[in-house]
């Protein structure tokens, strides 16, 4: 089958470790598992840093990569595939330490065909195509978990996102505002501040005084706006971190944290039952995915490099039916 994978681990180059071509299709690895038909997938750092070692070890390689994906299950019906593998005991398997995602333990989802639990499918709303719903998975479930589930977004509620153009980043923008919010968005890019814009957020420039405090901060990128979070907070507000891009060791004035009884909130990917819950939404609500750019799967390479050049606004998708 085609894929895309790691043959080697490259910490400083690492779409050299990146080969696209032919591997052996991955047996059925338990008797619940299901085999998938992938129609189309999408990319997230968390590959990158697959390449780079991070999470992936030498012995286990070939490992196909990737966590999104949507397609055809073993019935004939139109799926998205939910990219965590772990115990979903009290509903949510984003809590089992053992958890692992699609590419970590087993081959994950850019490839011809990829093997999940049953339980990981979800049907795919007839309004999104397969390279929209290919989006949901990581990027849009995360956010929509900060917003709803961590952040306890309000209708009214002012929403700060930190680093747009990212994809959990831009998906906070559009999903916060579909949930009754004011949003705010910063990034270091005056293109990426006027795309913002054109979704509907009020731009701002890194570090920059807001109009007024937020009652939720989405946090992706760590170190380099932590502070600036922390002070565009009002009193009782949340900050949700689900990623530090620009570092993970930050300083944090732990004074502001218990004056202002501010929460920080910690949130990674999301559970099967949400990435349903989402699904709905997006139908219900007509909201399609904000899509930087879709290539076909013969040019995956060049789509890691979009990726890695961190130019794209939204998601980079793969169509494996072109």
């Amino acid at each position: 089958m085609r894929a895309a994978y790691a043959d080697a681990i490259d910490p400083e180059q690492p779409l050299s470790a990146l080969v696209v071509g032919s591997i052996d299709e991955p047996a059925q690895p338990g008797d619940d598992w299901v085999r998938v038909e992938v129609r189309a997938s999408a990319l997230n750092h968390h590959d990158l840093w697959s390449l780079r070692g991070v999470g992936l070890a030498e012995n286990q390689l070939p490992m196909v990569l990737g966590c999104d994906a949507a397609g055809v299950g073993p019935d004939g019906t139109e799926v998205i595939v939910s990219a965590v593998i772990g115990d979903p005991a009290g509903g949510d398997e984003t809590l089992d330490p053992k958890r692992t995602l699609l590419s970590e333990l087993h081959p994950g989802t850019l490839a011809d065909v990829v093997w999940v639990p049953a339980r990981n499918l979800v049907r795919k709303p007839a309004g999104l195509s397969f390279t929209e719903a290919a989006c949901l998975p990581t990027a849009w479930l995360t956010a929509y978990k900060m917003l709803v589930r961590k952040g306890h977004l309000k209708p009214g509620s002012a929403v700060l996102v930190q680093g747009a153009g990212g994809g959990v980043a831009t998906a906070a923008v559009v999903l916060a505002q579909a949930l009754g919010a004011r949003v705010y968005a910063t990034s270091r890019s005056a293109a990426k501040r006027e795309q913002a814009a054109a979704l509907g957020a009020t731009p701002v420039e890194p570090g920059a005084r807001l109009p007024e405090r937020v009652d939720i901060v989405i946090e992706t990128v760590g170190a380099p706006t932590i502070d600036h979070s922390l002070k565009s907070t009002a009193p009782g507000g949340r900050i949700v971190v689900s990623g530090s891009t620009g570092g993970h060791l930050a300083h944090v004035d732990l004074r502001r944290v218990f004056f202002l009884q501010l929460e920080i909130v910690g949130s990674t990917m999301g559970s099967r039952d949400e990435l349903a819950e989402l699904a709905g939404f997006m139908a219900e609500h007509g909201i399609t995915p904000v899509i930087d750019s879709v290539y076909p799967f013969g040019e995956a390479a060049a789509a890691f490099a979009r990726l890695e050049s961190g130019e794209a606004f939204g998601k980079v998708v793969l169509d494996h039916a072109r």
